[in-house]
């Protein structure tokens, strides 16, 4: 009985041989079309890595193909020999179905490129309102939607030869020792044929691995095909695109007209006050009132993956996790903020919108191709390095992962950064998470490296660490960490935790390694100006070791960031007594501790030398006693606290002006031209 699955699990596995392939057809032939590239001489390595990585990631659809046709077909025909007979009919069938929504997609994507010089983008979901006559008209009028219609009759006979083709491919007969054997040894043998066939669909569905973090995505690909934008559009299988898309549904911020905007953005930008220029930036051009301390010789911006405030609080204290950085923010030449909303939720956010000054508003400007263009250096230049440029400021982006993520490879240049380096490739071999590079290995790096590249010219550099990222797989007892000695008042439980330690430990190595490297900088660079904070707030808070009489985090601890800003000669006075802030306010602080008097700088924030009485992102909204959720319109009291702070439903303050600084991202998401060169 089971030699008839041995046989019908052999046909599944060839007709799964034919969507890859009709995918890899349908590749060469996007790219024969739309490309410049029409040959692969010259560029062997770009098309190879190009069709191997499509492949992988497209298995992600196209291992259903087997898993599907085992299930419905050769399970069965074990058990029905009539069903069995006629199973090859069936695959035919149910591979022909599956290559008529692969050519669907295919030939949709053909059309959108036409039209939109894209791939599927979000455009797609926008089309939902438009006149679907027009798109017919336009279907059959300019893009030959009657032959495109008569296409899919050769298309079918072609793919039917084909199909049928593979399933007369020859087979392995069932194996005679296993026919035979003892009884155990030939049930045994058959459930190991029937786990093999389960785990060879895992194994294909996760591209080549079985390890589910290790499937292939956008972030991974190699970067000899990512560097060239269409090689990159091209690598995309269709039906993961649009998997891609559904995930991240449209923003309606894209959808809005310019008329339906000019009245919202009123709240923050009158339209008076730029009309003239065409360029809603130009409300926010500030002047210096005039540098207070030397020009550093360098500029040292570090954005720690989830290093946040809560472990620097009070209630915390007996975790000494962040030990080493309480040091640094309480220190006589630090200014920092008890708390600081950051710019976006998770890190993608708040990243692009430390780098180009306004809020990101999960439009993802990273992602979108039409901000990869250099960005304008003139007077409404608004990025982080094209400003510090105009102070004769070279700029330098470290981070400890891949470039590759967030298409950071493409959109840091656009800025303007001068260098970029990839944490990943500066430290080969080096030990990593799926993240990053080891916070200590990519920060002593940067270190050594650091005086190598110094020519004479100020710099900034821009170092972003990973290590404070789960699952938490770093051997931090390797790098020191011992709960016993570094929080030796806490229950022996807790300190024997070892999922819960991880945790902790990567926070304590991570804390220590940024300030090995500060305390490194100081020694080498006694000029040096220093800007710590975190990318996003975490929820890693130890409930059960009983610090706080609760078990739920604060909305602070939820959404506080942590910030400091150090120099030698920087004193708190110039802060005007400001404990709350946001991202968005370093940029403009860092202005007015750096420009001489007059020089014009582009800030949506208020510098933190200016009294700030709230603070109001994307996401949330602060005052100096409230801070706020837009989401679920929930409100607490801003403070540090042992006891949950009760919670105001349906509380919102600020939302005119949340509502103008989203659409003012969606105005530049929109009209490219407000940032980016012609």
């Amino acid at each position: 009985m089971f030699s008839v699955f041995f046989a019908g699990v052999q046909q599944d596995l060839k007709l799964l041989l034919y969507a890859p392939i009709l995918a890899a057809v349908f590749r060469l032939v996007f790219i024969e079309v739309y490309g410049a590239e029409k040959s692969p001489v010259g560029h062997a390595r770009k098309w190879w890595e190009c069709f191997r990585y499509g492949f992988w990631w497209g298995m992600d659809w196209h291992a259903y193909v087997f898993l599907v046709s085992m299930v419905l077909v050769s399970l069965p025909g074990v058990f029905f020999p009539s069903y069995h007979a006629v199973g090859d009919t069936v695959r035919l069938v149910g591979g022909l179905l599956y290559g008529l929504v692969l050519y669907t997609a295919f030939v949709g994507r053909m059309i959108f490129y036409y039209h939109f010089h894209d791939i599927y983008n979000p455009t797609l979901f926008l089309g939902r309102k438009a006149d679907k006559r027009n798109f017919l008209d336009i279907f059959f009028h300019q893009n030959h939607g009657a032959l495109v219609l008569l296409s899919y009759v050769p298309f079918v006979f072609v793919s039917a030869v084909c199909v049928q083709g593979l399933l007369t491919l020859p087979s392995l007969t069932y194996p005679a020792a296993l026919v035979e054997a003892s009884p155990a040894l030939h049930y045994g043998g058959n459930a190991a044929i029937f786990i093999a066939a389960v785990v060879f669909f895992y194994f294909m569905r996760f591209g080549g691995t079985l390890n589910h973090r290790h499937k292939p995505e956008w972030d991974e690909m190699p970067l000899v095909v990512k560097e060239d934008v269409f090689f990159a559009k091209a690598c995309w299988d269709d039906l993961v695109r649009l998997e891609y898309l559904c995930k991240m549904p449209p923003k309606e911020l894209l959808s809005h007209t310019d008329a339906q905007a000019l009245p919202v953005m009123e709240a923050v930008v009158p339209q008076a006050v730029w009309q003239a220029a065409d360029n809603p930036l130009a409300a926010f051009v500030r002047m210096a009132g005039g540098a207070r301390i030397a020009r550093p010789s360098h500029i040292f911006y570090i954005l720690g993956e989830s290093y946040y405030q809560a472990p620097l609080d009070a209630p915390y204290a007996k975790l000494h996790i962040m030990d080493r950085g309480k040091v640094f923010f309480a220190d006589a030449h630090s200014f920092s903020l008890p708390t600081c909303l950051s710019a976006g939720i998770i890190s993608q956010p708040s990243l692009v919108s430390l780098l180009t000054g306004f809020y990101d508003a999960n439009l993802e400007f990273n992602e979108t191709e039409a901000f990869w263009r250099p960005w304008r250096n003139d007077a409404l230049a608004v990025s982080l390095p094209q400003q510090l440029k105009k102070l004769g400021y070279r700029s330098v982006f470290w981070y400890g992962g891949s470039l590759n993520w967030g298409s950071l490879v493409q959109f840091l240049p656009a800025l303007g950064f001068d260098e970029s380096m990839d944490g990943i490739a500066c430290s080969p071999g080096a030990p990593r998470t799926w993240l990053g590079v080891y916070d200590d290995v990519f920060l002593a790096d940067a270190a050594r490296r650091i005086p190598q590249m110094d020519d004479g010219q100020p710099v900034l550099h821009f170092l972003y660490t990973t290590s404070i990222h789960g699952p938490f797989t770093i051997p931090v007892k390797q790098y020191g960490y011992d709960p016993d000695h570094v929080m030796p008042e806490l229950p022996e439980a807790f300190r024997r935790d070892e999922k819960r330690q991880r945790g902790m430990g990567c926070y304590w190595y991570s804390d220590k390694a940024i300030m090995d490297f500060v305390a490194a900088m100081r020694a080498q660079y006694p000029d040096a100006l220093f800007i710590v904070t975190g990318d996003h707030a975490s929820l890693n808070i130890p409930f059960e070791a009983g610090l706080v009489p609760r078990k739920e985090p604060t909305l602070r601890e939820q959404h506080s960031t942590c910030f400091a800003i150090h120099h030698r000669d920087l004193s708190r006075d110039w802060f005007v007594g400001n404990t709350i802030g946001g991202h968005m306010n370093i940029f403009p602080t860092l202005m007015e501790l750096l420009a001489p008097a007059g020089h014009p700088y582009v800030a949506l924030a208020k510098p933190l030398t200016e009294p700030i009485d709230h603070v109001v992102t994307p996401q949330h909204w602060l005052t100096r006693d409230t801070i706020g959720r837009y989401g679920d319109r929930i409100a607490q009291a801003n403070v540090v606290a042992e006891s949950l702070p009760h919670v105001q439903q349906d509380t919102v303050r600020f939302v005119d002006e949340r509502d103008a600084w989203a659409e003012l991202s969606g105005w530049i998401a929109r009209h490219p031209e407000c940032v980016c060169e012609a």
